[in-house]
């Protein structure tokens, strides 16, 4: 069976979807999209060369019959709206980050997910599925390092545009580092802080970069992720986690070493699409894999929901200075592993 896929928003990342869904991934094809510039939607869809069905409403694509399951690659504001609408329609929804815009937002949608009775939710927290996280969960797991006492991260972008302020540090760039910690470490966090070092000279007056969070969890763990989006030099993303016995560092990209005019050198990544593009394939082949097999396992709406209490938290922290609460309910027993 080919499961036919409705995607709602056909900016960057929703054309990357698009392409890996009917060039890359095996059993699915998108049948639809929605954009609200309709002429742009079209022009991606040609410059793909993929036929699909264009609409300017993203109700439409999940009210349509011919669609079996959607991806929610739209603006940031509607993901919750859209994610609302297809659990309504009873139809699997593949959500990119964030979930919704506010704790309180994630929670309408995992309380309409619980009442549906049956997961549909998936979020796109990508990192789980990529070669280098899974390999260094795996010696968490098996005990290699004994248990991990501190972690320290960094998450550095070459550099942003004018419109990147200090709270989408956070919501944009963060949120992944929100989600795949609690997932390597299975664990939640208890409070949070945020320390903003010197100001580069390469920000901008509604920009303070670089930031500093500081987690700790409800087991003690000591978390510091370094937020750095204009560090001019590459895109990079680190996790060293430090344990009883022994430390585990998350493994670079494979990239060629070269030996030219007396120097020692290799090339580093510049694009975010480049460093996890494997992981994004991983990734949607599982959604396409559990939608027929009638179970989702990839991050669900309650990992979506447990970030943006975090995220919330930091938002408080970044104004305050001080140390916050990340206050977390108990988990459902709906979303129980």
């Amino acid at each position: 069976m080919t499961l036919k896929l409705g995607v709602i928003g056909t900016g960057a990342i929703g054309q990357e979807h698009i392409r890996r869904c009917n060039n890359v991934l095996q059993g699915a094809k998108v049948v639809a999209v929605s954009d609200i510039n309709v002429e742009g939607a079209r022009a991606a869809l040609q410059r793909l060369n993929i036929e699909a069905e264009v609409y300017q409403d993203g109700h439409q694509v999940i009210n349509s019959p011919d669609v079996d399951a959607v991806l929610v690659t739209s603006w940031d504001p509607t993901h919750e709206e859209f994610t609302l609408a297809a659990i309504a329609a009873g139809k699997p929804v593949f959500c990119e980050k964030p979930l919704a815009l506010s704790a309180e937002g994630c929670r309408r949608i995992v309380d309409a997910e619980i009442k549906h009775g049956k997961r549909l939710v998936q979020v796109g927290f990508m990192r789980p599925y990529d070669a280098g996280y899974r390999a260094l969960k795996k010696v968490i797991t098996d005990g290699e390092i004994g248990e991990p006492l501190m972690l320290h991260c960094a998450h550095r972008n070459q550099s942003v545009g004018e419109n990147y302020t200090t709270d989408m540090a956070i919501t944009n760039t963060l949120i992944h580092e929100l989600d795949v910690l609690r997932w390597l470490t299975e664990d939640d966090y208890k409070t949070v802080q945020v320390v903003f070092p010197r100001t580069t000279s390469k920000s901008h007056a509604n920009l303070k970069d670089p930031q500093i969070v500081l987690f700790e969890t409800q087991k003690g763990i000591r978390i510091d992720v370094e937020i750095f989006v204009n560090c001019a030099y590459g895109y990079d993303i680190q996790c060293e986690v430090v344990g009883e016995e022994g430390i585990a560092k998350l493994p670079e990209p494979s990239a060629i070493q070269t030996r030219k005019n007396a120097r020692l050198g290799v090339p580093l990544l510049t694009d975010w699409k480049d460093r996890f593009i494997d992981a994004y394939d991983v990734e949607l082949q599982a959604f396409i894999n559990d939608v027929k097999d009638g179970q989702l396992t990839g991050p669900s709406a309650w990992d979506g929901f447990a970030a943006s209490v975090a995220a919330d938290a930091c938002h408080k922290a970044q104004n305050s200075g001080a140390i916050e609460p990340v206050t977390m309910p108990p988990r459902p027993d709906f979303y129980a592993k």
